[in-house]
């Protein structure tokens, strides 16, 4: 905590300069053309990134952006320097991990109003409530522009269950029938059913939330490790590396369930919509032998439907005082509009957040001989549940996750782990 609020200061401490510095140049090169920055953290989807700025640049030739590729820990790495020594991109990807922090010392843009001229409820008209909360600092307003919307779903191997006897997951899946099916796999094939890691997004939180419990009540501080119904799920899910069919956490610090599901090692395992694409372009020898499913649901629920899946979102961000603000909101609307997110769509980097251009990422999966279920991540937006997240998530995630370590390894029983948990989640707040 103390290096966040360190950070934070250090940042704050800026903005007297910023303010000085932001008049400081013209934004335009010797060329006469405005040259903006855009960076990003995925390689795999630079050339969508490139398709919707190339469509603005098309109709505002005295612009120039350039897409800049970093890796993940690099990118918020230079991020952080950058805010801190004013020297920010002009245009940026923000994820719900970190927004809080940059909005809330206000080192990027407030972006509310982005389309008041044009239409003062665009983001309302055209984007989920789980979109526009994830585009929202801790005053309520927007400071990015939704950029893309994601789901879990289920991948399963065809042909181990075919070996198994067993029918592919359907919509009427519960947890019982995961572990039925992994059973008969198991038995059947001596390779591992559904592979149960130690993830939140990937894992344990699509469980605590069809079964009605919570990681973070609604007022977005409290814990909810505490509760009955979470305490159940994740009992749950932890007591799954109990059976023969599924690997313990010592397995997956040396394998991940994708890299085990693509080495024929295991049946199933939860994976994110933004994978898939690049796992059909790097595994043709998996041609027709996998698909996808919605995520089975919780049995006997002790409250809802017994149906949720993870969802989560990327946007489009700008430093506060940034010289070419102007010009970089213009952009930006370009890139929330229904042709930027519909050229995004297309293009394949992701599902846009836009909503009803779902079918132009699907359809991008037209161009491989076989054809997997995708639309079912799709489908899954009816239930969707935001990612968790608050501003004090940076200190308790890392405790959240060496209790859940503790649990899995014997060192605590899962009442004493999910009391620390807790206990670490209402730590981080008190001490803010």
């Amino acid at each position: 905590m103390k290096r966040i609020r360190k950070i934070l200061l250090m940042l704050s401490a800026c903005a007297l300069l910023v303010g000085l510095c932001s008049a400081c140049g013209s934004g335009k090169s010797a060329d006469g053309k405005t040259h903006l920055t855009f960076q990003i953290w995925d390689v795999a989807q630079r050339d969508g990134m490139q398709a919707v700025c190339d469509a603005y640049m098309a109709k505002h030739p005295d612009v120039v952006i350039e897409v800049q590729v970093t890796s993940w820990g690099e990118y918020w790495t230079k991020l952080e320097a950058a805010a801190i020594s004013n020297q920010m991109p002009d245009i940026f990807w923000m994820h719900t991990n970190e927004i809080l922090k940059y909005a809330d010392y206000g080192k990027i843009a407030d972006l509310t109003d982005l389309y008041d001229e044009e239409d003062p409820n665009f983001f309302q008209d055209h984007y989920s409530e789980v979109s526009l909360s994830n585009v929202m600092g801790s005053d309520g307003r927007y400071y990015g522009v939704p950029k893309d919307k994601d789901t879990v779903g289920l991948v399963y191997n065809k042909e181990m269950f075919d070996a198994a006897k067993v029918a592919y997951p359907d919509e009427n899946w519960t947890w019982d029938d995961l572990c039925e099916a992994s059973q008969k796999i198991y038995d059947a094939t001596g390779k591992y059913g559904y592979m149960a890691y130690g993830d939140d997004q990937l894992g344990y939180w699509n469980f605590v939330y069809q079964n009605g419990g919570y990681i973070l009540a609604e007022d977005k501080v409290t814990g909810g490790f505490d509760n009955p119904a979470t305490i159940d799920a994740m009992k749950f899910y932890i007591g799954l590396q109990e059976n023969d069919w599924c690997p313990d956490q010592n397995y997956f610090a040396e394998t991940s369930p994708g890299t085990a599901f693509f080495s024929e090692q295991g049946a199933m395992f939860f994976e994110g919509n933004w994978n898939i694409l690049n796992e059909m372009k790097n595994y043709p020898n998996m041609e027709g032998k996998w698909d996808v499913a919605v995520l089975p649901k919780c049995p006997n629920p002790a409250e809802g439907d017994g149906r949720a899946t993870i969802s989560n979102g990327l946007c489009y961000s700008t430093s506060a005082t940034g010289k070419n603000l102007e010009v970089v909101k213009d952009v930006l609307r370009f890139f929330g509009s229904e042709e930027g997110q519909r050229i995004q769509g297309e293009s394949g980097a992701a599902i846009p957040a836009y909503q009803g251009l779902e079918d132009t990422w699907i359809g991008v999966f037209d161009q491989f001989d076989y054809r997997l279920a995708v639309e079912k991540f799709v489908d899954m937006f009816d239930y969707s549940i935001q990612s968790v997240n608050n501003k004090y998530r940076p200190v308790w995630k890392v405790q959240v996750t060496d209790n859940l370590l503790k649990i899995y390894s014997g060192d605590q029983t899962v009442e004493e782990g999910l009391a620390a948990m807790q206990e670490a989640v209402r730590k981080a707040a008190e001490d803010d």
